[in-house]
């Protein structure tokens, strides 16, 4: 496509692609074209004529003629027969070739691993995950048997460029005095979840510098959503947040007393994402608020979500973005303790302290010492895995996912509930195919397709992988590809004991942290949608604290999809091939470019030195 409606701008692929020159060019099938009816036709009529034209050969030879018929309809039967069976190998995909089978009868743990697959495929009912890709997940069941003999390759858990480990943190640099913070006060009640949150914290922060303002607590604002009641304090540490940012700009914990009592919506001092046009820039917050906080002495602001451009801005203001983000908000012990737990966990109680894992679970970090000396460091690895397949992204994406009708009626009548202004878009508007979307990159990957990314990578089967997030569409079942392959995924729910993650229950965004923690210290993160906030944020801190040897997955959901479509005839060395170059291509080292964010993109003079 050449363009794209402004209603998917969203889900545009990652800027990891914005220096990526390779055109993805998608057929629009992959299976080999149908029999032309009119040849079969033209081949039974010749036949016809060959066998009866003549008067002549009918008189003479009346035996022939009835072998003839005979030979013809034995034709016809096997003819119908095979394009049946062709018809029948390509619609059900789920059921495992014979040729597939007898490579896989001599290793048992494939075949364990074929069967499984096989009972997946012979299911009932509306369940997608049990036939897409079986031909290539029979593929990888077979190569991830056989890797159990093998090496993994050698750069898989590593960054592969030295170059990114010669830019270190220095947000913490200032040059600067303090803010008096004279011209009033800002609230800030922030929306989303807690993600949008954070960054909406760090964007206030960097409002209130630019105003010299005074900055109070943030507050978050309850979402029908995410129903979780959390507030900042119960997430972050309000007294570190405080003292950190004192050389910065004063924060406080309430608005004085004579102001409390004020109607700011009647005295103009409400401002919401309404009043704020997105990626605003300085000029309009010193145009536009200003005034209001010399004439109030006080702002608030409703929502707040995206409202601060990335570019420009002055080299300190951006600089301090990064410092509220990497230094000056530190999870509450609560959180901090039970992350330690889970990333201990993980690496099954092997004594070793991560890069990360003091800014992550701060003295916490010191119980990773209290492990097994004795197992080695493979032992300690693992993989973790944000998949973004939640119904809202894959409702939004107009994309399909192998469900058929009964898919698409369940996401519309998601869509109606919940984007009824994408429902009234599609009813208007001409929009691309979820085909053209699949070309573009624009859907998110499937688990199925993540399973096989990680097999073609080279994961062995033993990988330890922890999974991010919840309420994956389609439950269980739709993870079934990835659980069997990869029998050694978990999650949060299944790593704690009831006891443990009960205080976090009914508090998305508490769950939601500690998923960060664990995400952020892992050995190598694999995202799916690299458009989400949460990789986003994730990555960001891998990069700033990881000294260029933590190794972060970004697919290239184009060139993926260019590969995926070709997954009926595609052999499994080649696919690993491909797959393995697109995601290299994306672990290039760079500056961030203009515009981007600096929570994602920190390697830049106002967040990190380059040494």
């Amino acid at each position: 496509m050449t363009s794209r409606s402004n209603s998917f701008s969203n889900f545009s692929e990652s800027s990891y692609d914005f220096d990526d020159k390779e055109q993805s060019t998608v057929p629009t099938s992959d299976r080999d074209e149908p029999l032309n009816p009119g040849h079969r036709n033209n081949s039974f009529n010749g036949l016809l004529g060959f066998t009866f034209g003549s008067k002549k050969m009918r008189k003479k030879k009346p035996f022939c003629q009835e072998k003839a018929i005979v030979g013809l309809a034995l034709f016809v039967i096997a003819f119908v027969g095979m394009n049946w069976w062709m018809l029948s190998r390509i619609q059900n995909s789920g059921r495992a070739s014979q040729v597939e089978l007898r490579f896989l009868e001599d290793n048992s743990s494939t075949l364990s691993i074929r069967e499984e697959l096989l009972r997946l495929g012979l299911g009932k009912g509306r369940k997608p995950q049990k036939t897409i890709y079986a031909r290539l997940l029979a593929k990888a069941a077979h190569s991830l048997a056989e890797g159990q003999k093998k090496s993994e390759p050698k750069d898989l858990w590593a960054e592969p460029y030295f170059v990114a480990s010669s830019w270190k943190p220095c947000a913490e640099q200032r040059q600067w005095l303090p803010s008096e913070g004279k011209n009033g006060y800002i609230i800030v009640t922030a929306n989303g979840g807690i993600n949008q949150q954070r960054v909406a914290v760090c964007n206030i922060v960097a409002i209130a510098r630019l105003l010299d303002a005074t900055l109070v607590l943030p507050r978050f604002l309850y979402s029908s959503v995410w129903k979780d009641v959390s507030q900042f304090g119960d997430i972050y540490q309000e007294e570190h947040f405080i003292d950190y940012l004192k050389p910065d700009i004063r924060v406080v914990r309430e608005l004085p007393q004579e102001l409390q009592s004020l109607d700011l919506e009647a005295i103009g001092s409400l401002v919401t994402d309404a009043d704020v046009v997105k990626e605003a820039k300085p000029g309009f917050y010193k145009k536009h608020i200003l005034p209001i906080l010399h004439k109030n002495r006080v702002v608030h602001f409703l929502g707040f979500g995206n409202r601060l451009a990335s570019d420009p801005l002055p080299p300190q203001v951006q600089r301090l973005r990064c410092r509220c983000n990497f230094h000056a908000l530190k999870f509450v012990p609560k959180i901090e303790e039970t992350g330690a737990l889970l990333i201990r966990r993980m690496r099954q109680n092997v004594t070793r302290l991560g890069p990360l894992d003091r800014h992550l679970v701060g003295p916490f970090s010191k119980s990773m010492l209290k492990g097994e000396r004795n197992r080695g460091e493979k032992v300690a690895r693992y993989l973790a895995l944000h998949m973004r397949f939640e119904i809202d992204m894959v409702a939004h994406s107009l994309c399909e996912y192998g469900g058929g009708e009964e898919e698409r009626n369940e996401l519309e009548a998601y869509r109606e509930i919940h984007f009824p202004a994408l429902v009234e878009l599609k009813k208007t508007t001409k929009l691309p195919s979820p085909a053209a979307l699949k070309a573009e990159g624009l859907c998110p990957l499937m688990p199925e397709e993540t399973v096989l990314m990680l097999a073609a990578l080279g994961f062995n089967r033993q990988t330890r992988i922890y999974l991010a997030g919840a309420h994956i569409y389609g439950g269980k079942s739709r993870l079934a590809s990835l659980t069997t392959l990869y029998p050694n995924l978990v999650t949060k729910e299944s790593l704690l004991s009831s006891s443990e993650i009960e205080p976090f229950m009914n508090f998305s965004s508490q769950l939601a942290a500690l998923d960060f923690i664990v995400c952020t210290a892992a050995d190598v993160f694999a995202m799916t949608d690299s458009g989400s906030q949460f990789s986003s944020l994730v990555s960001g801190f891998r990069v700033y604290f990881g000294g260029g040897k933590m190794a972060t997955i970004r697919p290239n959901k184009r060139r993926l999809a260019d590969i995926f479509v070709k997954n009926n005839t595609i052999d499994w060395r080649t696919f690993e091939q491909r797959v393995r170059k697109a995601v290299r291509q994306t672990k290039r080292v760079f500056s961030r470019p203009v515009g981007r964010s600096v929570y994602r993109y920190p390697r830049c003079k106002e967040c990190m030195c380059n040494t």
